[in-house]
């Protein structure tokens, strides 16, 4: 599966920049790898993070995201103490998650008819 994820920090505040920007690209990939996934595509902007990957169908987005965002904001609070002062938490609460594919409808519907014959 393939998945779009963004995120923004608390009150889209610009802190995703220097030194953060650069440590939260290496967590982000760091996260992406344990999880058993691909970094596609991965752009950190002041106020919001883009991540494109691949990822197993066992893996829900949901747990992706929680994973990611919960592993990012304990590391970078813990290295970045000026983070603790200017926010209460490190992400919003949300995020945006599309998925991404090749596979038409036609497709699909010939997999499940195909699973109703085994």
């Amino acid at each position: 599966m393939t998945y779009h994820f963004v995120w923004c920090p608390k009150y889209r505040r610009k802190v995703l920049t220097g030194r953060i920007e650069t440590r939260l690209r290496a967590l982000v990939c760091r996260k992406a790898k344990d999880l058993h996934c691909e970094i596609v595509a991965l752009e950190v902007m002041p106020d919001h993070v883009h991540v494109f990957l691949k990822a197993p169908p066992t893996i829900a987005p949901q747990h992706i995201a929680n994973q990611m965002k919960g592993f990012t904001s304990h590391t970078l609070r813990e290295e970045f103490p000026e983070l603790k002062s200017r926010l209460p938490s490190l992400w919003s609460r949300s995020y945006y998650v599309g998925s991404a594919g090749a596979v038409s409808a036609a497709t699909i519907q010939t997999y499940i008819e195909q699973q109703k014959e085994s």
